[in-house]
């Protein structure tokens, strides 16, 4: 895997063919995407509900197990890294963690949907200005996941983010839990809330906002990043037209996500203050769609609509795959001939703080002494 300059405003992924794994039309039958369709039968449906969780916790169970039996089986070269989005957006949002300027740092943090704990490398990955755990200042983070399986995939592994001959900057505790509902600590918890690529499976963000807001600590920080916006719009509409061809009709194969512009409005709405929120829309090179399909099903990322079909047919896979490759070619100036089509990913990420009296807060409503109107007038006069 390398990584192309900077295009059009967007970072741009490719994967070179030996780390891609091709397969054959039964295999496309039972791929899966962020999108792709399930042989399981739905739980049911619900207007308030989009997900089955239980499904998705035995998605990314079998996941994990896959990664596990391959590094057993293959060699290093042969071995395929699915891993390569949630720990490149891992690192982009310590990064931002990292610009936060608070004393005393975050000494203790949450994880929500930590996964193999990507965001734990990240802050480990150097030790913080003042000198005293990982980076944000975190010295203790506690990994939440509802997957036990890929919250204890690498443990196996040994960790390669510090010098054997020193203790990590931060320590580490792992927790099975549900990523939705209550959280399993008393009020005023932790200093910071953590999450990178876990919050599109949240059914209810709202009330995630506000469980979140009741375990921080008064001043303390939110940071995530959710997929949203029109990521993988590309496979989306791929599949609707193959769909309406083969089958006369459409399922959900794709979402639905959080736009950007809701964000903002649901951290005020959950008592959040100082939001910021940024995008991200990042640019990702596959040889062919199946092999894209086959990617985000060995990420986890399986199709766990409630409303998806039983099954969908591999004549209309194949059918989205030939749509996909015409209609979405790599948009790249790069002779290269492994990489063919390409699939667009939106990241927002998003800050806010727990309310307290040390935050800078905005004048009474009426209480302003100037009209913005005569504030403009005196400064084009001066000049």
């Amino acid at each position: 895997m390398h990584r192309t300059p900077i295009l059009q405003g967007y970072t741009a992924f490719r994967y070179q063919r030996r780390n891609s794994v091709h397969f054959g039309v039964q295999d496309a039958r039972n791929s899966s995407s962020w999108d792709g369709d399930d042989n399981m039968e739905a739980a049911g449906s619900s207007s308030n509900v989009a997900f089955d969780r239980k499904l998705k916790v035995l998605q990314r169970n079998g996941a994990a197990i896959a990664a596990r039996k391959g590094r057993m089986t293959k060699t290093s070269e042969e071995a395929v890294d699915y891993d390569y989005f949630q720990e490149e957006i891992a690192n982009r949002l310590v990064d931002r963690l990292d610009d936060i300027i608070r004393e005393g740092g975050f000494p203790l943090a949450l994880d929500v949907g930590s996964g193999v704990g990507h965001v734990y490398r990240a802050i480990n990955a150097h030790e913080s200005f003042e000198g005293v755990g990982g980076v944000g200042g975190v010295r203790k983070l506690v990994q939440l996941d509802s997957s036990a399986g890929m919250l204890h995939r690498d443990d196996d592994l040994d960790d390669t983010t510090h010098n054997d001959s020193e203790p990590p900057f931060c320590g580490a505790y792992k927790m099975v839990a549900d990523e939705e509902g209550t959280m399993p600590f008393p009020d005023g918890t932790f200093d910071l809330v953590i999450s990178s690529t876990a919050l599109h499976w949240v059914n209810d963000l709202p009330t995630f906002l506000s469980e979140t807001k009741r375990i921080l600590k008064p001043d303390g920080c939110l940071i995530f990043a959710v997929v949203g916006g029109s990521t993988l719009f590309e496979l989306r509409s791929s599949l609707v037209l193959a769909e309406m061809e083969r089958d006369g009709g459409v399922s959900p194969h794709v979402g639905p996500f959080v736009d950007f512009a809701d964000v903002g409005t649901l951290l005020t709405s959950a008592g959040f203050t100082l939001p910021t929120v940024d995008i991200d829309t990042i640019k990702l090179a596959y040889p062919n769609a199946t092999v894209l399909m086959e990617h985000l099903q060995r990420m986890g990322e399986n199709n766990a609509s409630l409303n998806r079909r039983s099954r969908v047919g591999a004549d209309t896979f194949l059918a989205a795959a030939c749509i996909y490759d015409q209609a979405y070619p790599l948009q790249d100036d790069a002779d290269d001939e492994e990489d063919s089509i390409e699939a667009s990913v939106q990241v927002i990420y998003a800050i806010g703080w727990s309310p307290h009296d040390s935050q800078p807060k905005p004048l009474e409503r009426g209480s302003a002494k100037h009209k913005m109107g005569d504030v403009i007038v005196e400064s084009t006069k001066s000049k």
